[in-house]
């Protein structure tokens, strides 16, 4: 827009309903309004009789004489009833609210035009509150699409339901007043095939047919998706010519002990291929900011084991941080031992380390006797301070928010190379988006030896065969995992369904032959631990668990892992449980308990990780299910806030936007080419309303 007009200068809104305009939609100017999009559109094109119809349709409208216009029932519970008629029957109407407003306006013997939707009403079609207009033999019938938008009951209260709003913007997108300054140069919409911003903004909220309407949301959802990449874009070159990186130019003595004499298994060629993406970067004066993405049991761990080798050569620490406890230690308890070979000192620290362990821990960090430090969000903490760390790796990074990650830059002159690593398949066009100004490398296979899950779907009519199966594994020496859900909102039931369960189960595998283990939150983190440690050793072959054990469990000699009311857990956690097992040479199994009545999506959920186990595809059809809010939670949406775009459905319009917005800075970093001025004005703009976006420039 040429300025922000401010929203209550708009015809039909005014002071109070732009104050609730801002309160309940954040509808702050007419900038914002014309981006307050329809969500969906209802088609106003064709015209009903009456015998046509149906109580199943949808909104449908029609053209009618009003016969009867009156007031029913007493003043507590009064209703407007009219019965409308047209040459091939008759219908009523009826309104509960507003009658004073509504009644004046129709009047018996004149014809209008009827919108809404039918509903059965003892055994008798009717309209509650439809639309009404008179119709005018002048003019044209109102035909084409009728935009619906989201609004909220106070809104409503205020005439700015979704008709109301619709009346206030398509008259002001029509208004030769609106003028939105264009956003993109000539050249990127004559290859893109792309409409013009102002014809965009009209065919969005007035269009006459679905053509309008899908010119309209193509071009603003590469708007969207185009200007994303385009500052990923360069964020990502700003990042590498201004934050200068520490150079690993060797690989020296620890790194090829490692490789040569400790490492007793051969590297698969994804984690060689990464190894070598992380080398390469690291030696080239910049700071790295690299993602990995490996599914469960890829090789991740060692991968971040080359990598603070790497660092230890070059005479820098590293450190490596995990959300929880029970993952930084299983991380520590893994890597301990690698290092111990090596003669390097490695700590753990999280926020049940005590205090006179954390005074040795820190002096042995500002010496740089300790060459990896291990831990929870506790490595952020100020009094946490290195010799000279090189190295920041972050496990599962989505459940740490921005802030936190950068604290980490802070613990050296110049910020030490980032890997992110999580063990959640992020699909491609999430990973573009969230992490456009990251490189990605990709664990895509899983070490040799390891034999894929076979998951299978049960019934609750199908459990004593399931109790059979689990009696035969752990007859040949394998252990079980049986998972409960665990769900905030209903903890106590879920609490009762664990303890039901493990009740059921000791009576099933009851004691000398069997022994069964429990793990929940409710339990003590020392107590938690002791029960994990004991199946770890081998000296119980059940685990009645929650989704405590969802990560920070390495167990190889269990096979099967049983997952109570499956339908309740999404796709992703599904898969993460599933990854538990398999983590040894033999044969392993999930099996996906659940009763018969279930949902579509629960089917689909089920048939999905039934067919498959490459986390990939999951994370594809769980990002169709849920939507990426859902899956990477709260602490990411800043970063997703797409009014028009859907990840899931326009995975090619964000390639083609990445690769262009790729091409563009790479020939045009700081956008001073005369072509490129529209954009390097919009990016300005952006940046003003989003601080994300402030040190770009």
């Amino acid at each position: 827009m040429t300025a922000p007009k401010p929203i209550e200068f708009l015809k039909g809104v005014g002071p109070e309903r732009a104050k609730l305009l801002r309160e309940e939609l954040g509808i702050f100017s007419a900038d914002d309004l014309v981006n307050w999009y329809p969500y969906r559109y209802l088609d106003r094109t064709k015209y009903y009789k009456i015998a046509e119809i149906g109580a199943d349709e949808g909104y449908v409208q029609f053209v009618a004489v009003l016969q009867e216009v009156k007031e029913l029932g007493d003043a507590r519970r009064k209703r407007l009833a009219v019965k409308a008629v047209d040459e091939t029957g008759e219908i009523d109407l009826v309104w509960f609210q507003g009658i004073r407003y509504i009644k004046p306006n129709l009047i018996a013997g004149k014809q209008y035009v009827i919108f809404g939707k039918p509903s059965l009403f003892q055994n008798k079609i009717n309209f509650a509150h439809p639309e009404v207009e008179p119709w005018n033999p002048q003019r044209e019938l109102k035909t084409g699409l009728q935009p619906l938008y989201s609004s909220t009951e106070k809104l409503g209260h205020r005439g700015l339901n979704s008709r109301g709003l619709e009346r206030v913007i398509r008259p002001f997108v029509l208004s030769p007043d609106f003028q939105p300054t264009e956003t993109l140069p000539e050249y990127i919409r004559h290859d893109a095939k792309l409409i013009g911003l102002k014809d965009a903004y009209i065919k969005i909220h007035a269009p006459e047919n679905q053509k309008d309407v899908f010119h309209a949301q193509r071009r603003l959802k590469f708007e969207e998706l185009f200007f994303m990449q385009l500052m990923f874009a360069r964020q990502k070159v700003a990042n590498k010519s201004r934050n200068r990186g520490f150079i690993f130019g060797e690989v020296g003595v620890y790194f090829n002990r490692f490789y040569n004499e400790v490492l007793d298994f051969e590297l698969t060629q994804a984690q060689k291929r990464v190894v070598k993406e992380i080398r390469a970067d690291c030696k080239q004066g910049h700071q790295m900011n690299r993602l990995l993405q490996g599914d469960v049991g890829s090789g991740k761990t060692i991968v971040a084991v080359l990598s603070c080798l790497f660092a230890i050569d070059n005479g820098y620490q590293a450190c490596l941080m995990a959300p929880t406890e029970i993952l930084a230690t299983q991380h520590f308890q893994g890597i301990r031992g690698y290092f111990a070979k090596l003669g390097l000192q490695c700590a753990l620290l999280t926020g049940s380390t005590k205090k006179s362990e954390r005074n040795v821990l820190h002096e042995g960090l500002r010496e740089g006797s300790i060459h990896l430090l291990i831990g929870t969000h506790a490595l952020l903490e100020d009094v946490v301070q290195y010799k000279n760390l090189g190295l920041a790796i972050i496990d599962e990074q989505h459940r740490f928010g921005v802030e936190q990650r950068a604290r980490l830059w802070k613990k050296n002159t110049l910020p030490p190379h980032v890997l992110v690593m999580t063990a959640t398949p992020i699909p491609r066009t999430l990973a573009m988006t969230l992490y456009g100004d990251l490189d990605v490398s990709v664990l895509d296979e899983l070490p040799v030896g390891r034999k894929p899950i076979k998951t299978l779907h049960k019934t609750d009519s199908h459990r004593l065969e399931v109790f059979g199966f689990m009696d035969q594994q752990i007859g040949l020496g394998r252990q079980v995992y049986i998972v409960y859900p665990l769900i905030e909102e209903s903890e106590t039931m879920d609490y009762k369904d664990l303890m039901d369960g493990y009740e059921s189960i000791t009576r099933r595998f009851p004691l000398p032959q069997y022994r069964v283990s429990i793990v929940h939150g409710k339990m003590k983190p020392i107590d938690k631990e002791y029960e994990m440690q004991r199946f770890l050793r081998g000296e119980c072959q059940i685990m009645v668990a929650t989704t405590v054990i969802e990560v920070g469990v390495n167990v190889p000699n269990a096979s099967v892992m049983i997952i109570e009311n499956a339908e309740r857990f999404g796709l992703s956690q599904l898969h993460q449980l599933r990854g538990r097992v398999g983590r040894g040479a033999e044969q392993s199994y999930c099996i996906l308990m659940t009763g018969h009545k279930l949902s579509h999506e629960g089917k689909l959920r089920l048939k999905t990780m039934c067919e498959t186990n490459d986390g990939f595809k999951i994370a594809e059809v769980d990002l169709k299910l849920r939507g990426p809010g859902d899956i990477l939670g709260t602490q990411q949406s800043g970063v997703l806030q797409l009014k028009m775009a859907d990840l899931a459905q326009d995975a090619q319009a964000l390639a083609y936007a990445r690769e262009l917005a790729i091409k563009i800075v790479t020939d045009d970093p700081q956008l001073t080419d005369e072509k490129n001025v529209i954009l390097r004005q919009h990016v300005l703009q952006l940046q003003r309303n989003h601080s994300r976006w402030a040190n770009i420039l």
